[in-house]
């Protein structure tokens, strides 16, 4: 964002523009005077082509068609003090500059038309994610919270990466997870599951029930649902789709956690200095595609102790790739920042994940990373 942001002053009517706007009117200056002390048989007038082409690159359709003009009248100035404005040689040149900075106006107006729309496109995404991809408290119950989301696309702001949390009686349960595919249609989907997850989580059915309900979501299940969850008929309509997505719930009173991963990235605790992935032996299917498979897959208790860390993320973090090709070794680095502050966490990560990419991802990514506190009192309602 910093970087976009730093690109978009440039384009600003001050600042870093008025400072680049000085190179082509230095051009006008320079070659018109060079142009006039020239030998008869010199023309330096074709260069004045360069001062709107220049322009172009950096400012507006306004600004472009002024120093165009101002080339213009410059060229003309050429031509009465080295001969005559009808001259032959001049009025070519005249008319060819003419021509040439109109074209350029004419490019420097769609290209600012162009990011309009982008501007435009960027705040409904910005929108879109104010309401689908909630940010997460900073603290519920007994749990200290931070949570990053970081797109891929240059000008996208959420896609199908998706995380949320929320209260379920003396407890927090937290899904992390990835939608097939990108684009609109991704978005969609991971509108729909964190809306499944929403409507059923803090109802205090056990983590698998939940788990089949939002299967039965993503898959388009249209028969009426089971303890107490809503009828999925109600969140959904038939698709063709899966989400990886893994599901924890975490008592406020018990120093373990419970989760379910549907072909997800297993999360990883840092406890002590130690970094250790909590790999359910049998993973369940991604959501959407447990029809395929044996109920009740996926399910498995870990310790959860005071000071622990829990760190979710989607695999485009995993993924993430440097100039070498090598992946991004997640469970190597975490152990050498600040496990007890998880927004400083997710700061240094996402700085060292910009640094080993390049800044380029290949993929969105989220990272949720949760502290277990000593318990102090009722939590947090989401």
């Amino acid at each position: 964002m910093d970087i976009r942001g730093r690109a978009e002053a440039l384009r600003r009517p001050g600042g870093a523009g008025r400072a680049l706007l000085l190179i082509p009117l230095a051009l006008i200056v320079l070659v018109t005077i060079g142009d006039v002390l020239a030998p008869p048989e010199v023309h330096l007038g074709p260069f004045l082509v360069a001062a709107p082409a220049v322009t172009a690159s950096f400012a507006g359709p306004r600004t472009t068609g002024l120093v165009g003009a101002l080339a213009v009248l410059a060229q003309i100035v050429v031509a009465a003090t080295r001969t005559t404005v009808m001259d032959l040689n001049h009025t070519v040149q005249t008319t060819a500059l003419v021509l040439i900075s109109a074209l350029v106006t004419l490019f420097a107006y769609l290209r600012e038309q162009h990011e309009q729309e982008i501007t435009r496109l960027r705040s409904v995404a910005e929108a879109a994610q104010e309401v689908v991809l909630r940010p997460i408290p900073h603290r519920l119950g007994p749990l200290r919270i931070a949570s990053v989301y970081v797109a891929a696309e240059a000008e996208a702001q959420i896609g199908g990466d998706l995380y949320a949390a929320v209260r379920s009686g003396p407890g927090t349960r937290f899904i992390v997870g990835d939608v097939r595919g990108k684009g609109l249609g991704a978005i969609g989907d991971a509108a729909l599951v964190l809306g499944a997850f929403r409507a059923a989580a803090h109802r205090r059915v056990e983590l698998p029930a939940l788990v089949d309900f939002l299967d039965g979501t993503v898959a388009g299940d249209p028969d009426g649902s089971e303890d107490g969850l809503p009828a999925l008929s109600d969140l959904s309509d038939r698709q063709e789709s899966f989400t990886t997505a893994v599901v924890v719930d975490i008592p406020d009173r018990s120093p373990v956690l419970h989760l379910v991963d549907c072909g997800h990235p297993p999360p990883l605790l840092l406890d002590d200095g130690r970094v250790v992935p909590l790999e359910a032996r049998e993973p369940a299917p991604p959501l959407g595609l447990a029809g395929l498979a044996v109920p009740g897959l996926g399910g498995a208790s870990f310790d959860f102790p005071v000071g622990g860390t829990l760190l979710l993320y989607t695999d485009g973090v995993i993924e993430a790739r440097n100039d070498a090709g090598e992946f991004y070794p997640l469970a190597e680095r975490l152990p050498a920042w600040p496990a007890h502050d998880p927004e400083e966490l997710l700061r240094l990560l996402c700085q060292d994940l910009a640094r080993h990419t390049g800044g380029r991802l290949g993929d969105d990514a989220a990272m949720v990373a949760i502290v277990r506190l000593p318990e102090t009192g009722p939590g947090t309602a989401s």
